[in-house]
């Protein structure tokens, strides 16, 4: 969130003026959560409702939708990471966001994946197959991006950003139900913080 509030925003504005960037972001958080609610939970840990007492793996069912949902959010990190080289003054942020989500979501993936699969193996190659996806992304970004309308790149980060509004209230929202409004805004807050700090010391 802080990354869409101080990085993306501003420089979306800047190409599309502030209400176009305000309302592609909005259109991209819109999209997520019709997504959401009414193709695929964007937290599928948190709504799956499946009865696993006679399953073989805990998960049993479980990882054909989770590694299509992986595989296109893989795809998306993808493309913003290699459209982030034509726009300098968000590049470093953004895909230094990107990056260091890889890691626990690739850990929370490998989890769900081996609780949803048979064996070790077949679990880590599917996830490195999902997380590849982040390749073609980027290749596809290359590939495809030139032959866009002009603005296109600031109309699809402003999807991004929408996107990273949604899945940070999303965050909150969950914790704050589970454990209250402390465990729930510091962290959130601290990372915002961070996020302007940054922006501020690269400016």
């Amino acid at each position: 969130m802080g990354v869409a509030l101080f990085w993306l925003l501003p420089e979306i504005a800047a190409e599309l003026t502030w209400p176009g960037a305000l309302a592609w972001t909005l259109g991209g958080a819109a999209g997520l959560a019709l997504i959401d609610r009414f193709v695929y939970p964007v937290c599928p840990a948190c709504s799956h409702s499946h009865q696993h007492v006679k399953c073989e793996t805990r998960l049993h069912g479980f990882a054909v939708p989770l590694l299509i949902a992986a595989s296109i959010h893989s795809v998306l990190d993808g493309w913003i990471a290699a459209s982030a080289r034509d726009v300098v003054v968000i590049a470093p942020a953004l895909v230094m966001a990107i990056g260091f989500h890889k890691a626990p979501e690739g850990f929370a993936l490998g989890v769900i994946a081996r609780a949803s699969l048979a064996s070790r193996a077949a679990a880590f190659a599917w996830c490195a197959a999902t997380q590849a996806g982040v390749l073609a992304g980027a290749a596809m970004q290359a590939t495809m991006a030139p032959h866009l309308p002009a603005g296109s790149l600031y109309k699809l980060l402003g999807l991004a950003a929408g996107s990273f509004f949604y899945l940070g209230g999303h965050a909150v929202d969950g914790e704050l139900r589970r454990s209250g409004p402390a465990p729930a805004f510091w962290p959130a807050l601290t990372g915002v913080a961070g996020s302007s700090v940054l922006r501020f010391f690269i400016s």
